[in-house]
């Protein structure tokens, strides 16, 4: 394979139906453009056809190559696979559903390209999604604006293009892919641009969206905020409200006990410090400061050591090239 302008990284789960289609659509833009291209499928476990119809593209056309999971591990999992597998100077996700449309790729590549942007993000400004959806994704981007100040409209457009620098550096898990941006901004590439992009209606099958992934979502919402934040000093968070309340739950029960005290002297006997419910809530802040405290020193241990990249189990892959196809 010589070298290639570009690789589309399609994750999909259960799209027979749109395969063909969208393919046929990318070769007749890309080929418009001239543009040297590899298209991606990483087939994310689907229980359909799907993988059938790619290895029958495959073995057609040597531009599109495809990845299948032995098991479903969702669209995180397989971006993150895609990224490290493309070879193209410039990265470009879209769904398999035709909801993405390839001619917005032109206009991806220069911005990549010409105007030097590291990340671009593409803006559904007018969405064809049920209520359900979008209401979840306007809660998410907007969170997400707060949380990164990254201020793009469509966190979760699914059509983004890349440095493939920038998609390599990047390690996708959970329900991440939404929160692509940030992630990048985490590893120094600050140059995003956003771009509105069309949205088209789906043509075949239901959306993939469920209460599921709202919740993990917004679990993955939490998770970033943190690492965000704590990812290189865990100590600062763990060990600073550790102290905090180790510190001052140990002052409450110096207090209580300096009490109990002065009324043995001053009076009759006062009964024991263990009768007084509020020795058991003081006691229980510093048992709880301690193991903040202890956790963050684990955390600073796991951080200091490292840590290996996710693993994915590949039941299959179509059309690899070389080892030495990939130098530049």
């Amino acid at each position: 394979m010589s070298h290639l302008d570009l690789s589309l990284v399609i994750p999909l789960f259960n799209e027979e139906e749109s395969l063909a289609e969208l393919h046929a659509w990318i070769d007749r833009v890309c080929t418009a453009q001239g543009l040297r291209y590899e298209v991606l499928f990483i087939n994310d476990g689907s229980t359909d056809s799907s993988w059938k119809v790619i290895q029958g593209l495959a073995a057609q056309h040597s531009e599109v190559r495809g990845i299948r999971f032995r098991r479903n591990h969702g669209k995180s999992a397989a971006l993150y696979v895609g990224f490290q597998a493309a070879q193209g100077d410039v990265v470009i996700t879209m769904d398999a559903d035709l909801q993405d449309s390839p001619d917005e790729i032109p206009d991806l590549v220069r911005m990549i390209r010409e105007e030097g942007f590291d990340l671009v993000s593409g803006w559904k400004k007018k969405r064809y999604d049920p209520l359900s959806k979008t209401l979840p994704t306007k809660l998410f981007n907007w969170a997400a604006r707060k949380m990164s100040g990254i201020y793009l409209h469509d966190f979760n457009c699914g059509l983004k293009a890349y440095r493939l620098e920038v998609a390599q550096a990047v390690e996708v898990q959970g329900e991440m892919h939404r929160y692509v941006p940030v992630l990048a901004k985490m590893q120094g590439f600050t140059r995003i641009g956003e771009k509105v992009v069309e949205h088209r209606a789906r043509p075949y099958g239901v959306t993939k969206f469920g209460l599921n992934r709202f919740t993990n979502g917004l679990l993955d919402l939490v998770t970033l905020s943190m690492v965000s934040r704590f990812r290189r000093r865990p100590m600062h968070f763990f060990g600073t409200w550790g102290l905090v309340m180790f510190f001052f739950s140990g002052v409450a029960l110096s207090v209580l006990g300096g009490l109990k005290l002065a009324r043995l002297w001053s009076g009759p006997r006062p009964g024991l410090i263990a009768d007084d419910p509020w020795f058991y809530i003081f006691l229980t802040a510093m048992i709880l400061g301690t193991q903040l405290f202890v956790t963050g020193l684990l955390a600073e241990l796991v951080v200091r050591s490292g840590r290996r990249r996710p693993e994915y189990g590949i039941a299959e892959e179509l059309n690899r090239p070389h080892a030495d196809s990939s130098a530049r």
